[in-house]
C-alpha cells in the first residue's frame, strides 16, 4: 500500500478487495489523481463546508459502503452511508463510486435508488453524482413535464462559470442525446429565451481585470437602451449582463448610477417584466453577492408551508465545496437566524440529518 501525495490530501493505493481486481481500482485512482491534484489548492481556498480528507482509502470505504448496504433483506445501514458520503468531497466520492463498481459490478447510485426512498434517496444520489451531471439533470428536471421551473433555470445558469456551463452542456448531451440549447429553446420564449441561451453558451468573460472606459461605455448603452428612450432595447441588456465578467459588471453598475442617478435594479424593474426581468435581477444580485443571492433562494425554499426540496438539495449539494460558509453567513445576517436551525426545523429523519451534515454546524 503506498501513499500518493496531492497538495493538501493524499490518495492511497488500495488493499486487496475480495472478489475484485486490484488493477481496476488502482488504475481508476491513478487516472483521477492528476486531475484532483490540480484542483486541490483551489478547493482548499474556497469557503465551502467540505474539505478533502488528508488520508482516505477509497477502496476500503467502498467496502464499508457495501457492508453498510445489506439491501432489502437485512435493511440498509443509513448511518454508515450518511457518514461515508457526507465526509468526503465530490472528487473523493467519485473514486468511491469507481471502487464500488469495480468491486461489486454494480453502480452505487442504483443501489441507493433501490434501497432508499423519498427526498433522502434524491439527496444521497445527488452526492454521488459528478457536479456537471448533477446540474444537467437538474436542468432537465426543471424543463420536463407540464410547466417549466424558470427560477431553477435562472439560478443554475446565473451562478455557474463559463467553464462549468460548457461541462454541463456536454453532460446534458451525453445523457439526453439532445443539446441543452434545444431544450431551452423549446421550453422558453422571447427575450428570456435569448438570455438563457447566451448564458448556456458559456461565453461570459471570466477575467478579473476591469476596464473603466468599457464600464462607462456599457453604462451609457444601458441607459440609452432603457431609461433614456421610449421603449426598451432588451438585446443590449442581454449582451452586456450575460457576457461581461462579474467584476466588470460591478464597475458598470456604479457608472450607471452616476449617469442615471438610479440603481440598475430599479431601472430593470421599471423597464422590463416577467422572467426576463427575474433573470437580469438575478445576475445583478449575483454580481453584488452570489452568497446573498443563494441565501435568499434557500430562505424562499424553507419559509412558509412546505419545503422546496428541489431547490434545497441543489444548493446544499452544489455549493458545499464552493461558498456554503459564505451563504450561511449571509443567511444569518439577512434573516436573523441560522441556516442550520432553519433546516433542522423544516426537515426530519435521515434526510434532515444528511442536510445538517452538509451544512456543517449552527452559526
Amino acid at each position: 500500500m503506498g501513499w500518493h501525495w496531492c497538495g493538501v490530501f493524499a490518495l492511497r493505493s488500495r488493499p486487496e478487495l475480495p472478489g475484485s481486481r486490484n488493477s481496476v481500482i488502482f488504475e481508476s485512482t491513478r487516472l483521477e489523481r492528476n486531475k484532483h491534484c490540480s484542483q486541490s489548492a483551489e478547493l482548499n481556498a474556497r469557503e465551502g463546508t467540505w474539505k478533502p480528507r488528508k488520508r482516505v482509502s477509497f477502496s476500503v470505504i467502498s467496502i464499508q459502503a457495501k457492508v453498510g448496504y445489506h439491501g432489502l433483506y437485512l435493511g440498509t445501514d443509513e448511518e454508515t452511508l450518511i457518514s461515508i458520503l457526507t465526509e468526503r468531497t465530490n472528487a473523493q466520492r467519485q473514486l468511491i463510486v469507481q471502487a464500488y463498481q469495480a468491486a461489486y459490478g454494480k453502480e452505487l447510485k442504483d443501489d441507493l435508488k433501490g434501497d432508499l426512498s423519498g427526498h433522502f434517496k434524491e439527496l444521497m444520489v445527488a452526492l454521488v453524482t459528478p457536479p456537471a451531471m448533477f446540474d444537467a439533470k437538474q436542468l432537465k428536471k426543471s424543463m420536463k413535464g407540464v410547466g417549466t421551473s424558470e427560477h431553477a433555470l435562472i439560478e443554475i445558469l446565473t451562478t455557474r462559470t463559463s467553464r462549468q456551463m460548457k461541462e454541463i452542456s456536454q453532460a446534458y448531451y451525453t445523457v439526453y442525446k439532445k443539446s441543452l440549447g434545444d431544450d431551452i429553446s423549446s421550453e422558453t420564449s422571447g427575450d428570456f429565451r435569448k438570455a438563457l441561451l447566451t448564458l448556456a453558451d458559456g461565453r461570459r468573460d471570466e477575467s478579473l481585470k476591469v476596464d473603466e472606459q468599457l464600464a462607462k461605455k456599457d453604462a451609457q448603452i444601458l441607459y440609452n437602451a432603457g431609461e433614456n428612450r421610449w421603449g426598451t432595447d432588451e438585446d443590449k441588456f442581454t449582451e452586456i449582463l450575460c457576457l461581461r465578467s462579474f467584476p466588470q459588471l460591478k464597475l458598470t453598475f456604479d457608472e450607471y448610477r452616476n449617469i442615471s442617478q438610479k440603481d440598475i435594479e430599479d431601472s430593470i424593474k421599471g423597464e422590463l417584466s416577467g422572467h426576463f426581468e427575474d433573470l437580469l435581477l438575478a445576475i445583478v444580485r449575483c454580481v453584488r453577492s452570489m452568497p446573498a443571492f443563494l441565501a435568499e433562494r434557500l430562505h424562499q425554499a424553507l419559509k412558509g408551508v412546505g419545503t422546496d426540496e428541489f431547490t434545497l438539495n441543489r444548493i446544499m449539494v452544489s455549493r458545499s465545496e464552493i461558498d456554503l460558509l459564505d451563504i450561511r453567513a449571509e443567511f444569518k445576517k439577512h434573516y436573523g437566524y441560522s441556516l442550520y436551525s432553519a433546516i433542522k426545523s423544516d426537515t426530519s429523519g435521515n434526510y434532515g440529518i444528511t442536510l445538517l451534515k452538509i451544512c456543517g454546524r449552527d452559526d
